[in-house]
């Protein structure tokens, strides 16, 4: 069967593998459209110290049950659109010993410490697998990012009386944005690309701010009375992205961070004791954070177009990456289809 392998730096090629035999307790899956998301970039351009290589990539997941195991639950049939919580748990760890799985010191995620779902078939434990009625497999593949950006939310404790201002408005970033404004704050959005800002703006956020063309602190002030902001999201991964959140955020605040920096950040510590302030990490999904975009697409309160930049054979893979890298700001969710001719 057909495959993707990232087989060295800034290389990924169509390669052909044996289609995976089905265990008692597994389900295979049919892929039928799979997101290339910014991790993935990052292991193609070599800078993925977490990556297996050469990898076959992607955990963004929207699929088709093509047959079940022996010993699976009977809800799970054949022809089901499903998704996919593509992290493991050890059981034994610190993380897990306290419920949070999410955050396993040992995880392996598909697509980076263990072999992904982009190819034609995939088997996984029957307890990966997240049914989703009423949604596409296109739209099913949007899931596991935006659920990421939903459990941000969740760390900052948001609440109806809270400003939140969302450092980065790709898939994950409007995760949060969604999730923010489902549960009542005031979102401000913060981003270099205008498109991005007027999806978040779509999507729920009361003002953005292109840091590109305005001085974000002074905005935010301006739009808080001068307190700052009750909780920052950090969905982007840079030391200035970083440094910025301690800035805009109230004193007594809460800081989340879901980016990983490419390089060091150096911070003046001053403002974390002055401020008081809460900095909390944010590291992949719950099972609730799932359970909660699936109920956002199922109500289609928002067309899911937008949020995909371009549907792909996975033979132009190569080149979509090249582009990607060249203007990343350019990109919400390339999505690769497995199946059919794509859309453009």
């Amino acid at each position: 069967m057909k495959a993707l392998q990232i087989t060295e730096p800034r290389k990924i090629d169509v390669i052909d593998i044996a289609k995976p035999e089905l265990h008692d307790g597994e389900v295979l899956l049919r892929l039928n459209h799979v997101g290339f998301c910014g991790s993935d970039l990052n292991t193609w351009l070599g800078r993925n110290a977490m990556a297996l290589m050469p990898v076959i990539p992607g955990h963004e997941i929207g699929a088709t049950i093509e047959a079940v195991g022996n010993g699976c639950p009977d809800e799970l049939q054949p022809g089901m659109v499903v998704t996919v919580n593509p992290y493991t748990n050890c059981g034994h760890c610190a993380s897990c010993r306290n419920g949070r799985y999410n955050a396993c010191q040992h995880n392996e995620t598909l697509g980076v410490q263990r072999h992904g779902a982009m190819r034609e078939y995939i088997t996984l434990p029957w307890q990966k697998i997240i049914p989703a009625k009423g949604i596409t497999p296109r739209d099913a593949a949007l899931v596991e990012p935006m659920s990421v950006g939903f459990h941000a939310v969740a760390r900052g404790e948001v609440t109806d009386t809270d400003c939140v201002v969302v450092f980065g408005c790709g898939m994950v970033g409007l995760g949060a944005v969604i999730r923010s404004v489902q549960r009542g704050a005031t979102v401000i959005a913060v981003d270099l690309s205008q498109e991005k800002l007027d999806l978040a703006l779509r999507a729920g956020a009361s003002y953005g701010i292109n840091s590109k063309q305005e001085n974000v602190l002074s905005r935010v002030l301006e739009l808080t009375d001068g307190r700052g902001a009750d909780v920052v999201i950090e969905a982007v991964g840079s030391s200035i992205t970083y440094l910025s959140a301690i800035d805009v955020v109230s004193f007594t605040g809460r800081v989340v961070c879901i980016g990983y920096s490419k390089s060091e950040v150096s911070f003046q510590t001053r403002l974390f004791v002055q401020k008081e302030l809460d900095i909390r990490g944010s590291r992949n999904a719950t099972p609730e954070d799932f359970r909660a975009v699936l109920h956002f697409f199922q109500q289609k309160r928002m067309a899911m177009d937008p949020f995909v930049t371009a549907v792909i054979k996975p033979e132009q893979s190569q080149q979509a990456l090249e582009k990607w890298a060249e203007a990343p700001g350019e990109v919400f969710r390339i999505l690769v289809n497995f199946e059919g001719e794509p859309k453009q």
